[in-house]
């Protein structure tokens, strides 16, 4: 089922953010629960990231998925451990629960 093209406009970002700040729906907000609800595909949502009001706008939502999933953690109405493999995968730290507790920090000046 092909979704129809829908056209940038500049008021895509805030409709994206209203989206992820209002979100109430089961489950966490989602670019691809978005991309449904405006009636496209996540491929054509992406594809607007392009755009740097867009851009900025995702990685803030990003933001918010990221904060609305360790909430839900922390307060366990989602599995702590399910919401670390998530944001391990997403982030691309390894989730190991075998670790020996050591602690690696990077720290990098530049001129």
């Amino acid at each position: 089922m092909k979704k129809a093209e829908i056209k940038y406009s500049s008021d895509m970002p805030g409709r994206m953010y209203s989206f992820f700040t209002g979100y109430s729906d089961n489950g966490a907000p989602s670019f691809s629960k978005f991309a449904r609800s405006i009636g496209v595909t996540l491929e054509q949502v992406q594809k607007f990231r392009r755009k740097k009001e867009f851009d900025r706008a995702w990685r803030e939502c990003n933001e918010i998925r990221r904060d609305y999933l360790i909430d839900c953690a922390l307060t366990k109405r989602h599995d702590p451990s399910f919401t670390k493999f998530l944001l391990s995968a997403e982030y691309g730290e390894e989730a190991d629960d075998a670790s020996d507790g050591e602690l690696t920090f990077r720290l990098e000046v530049s001129d």
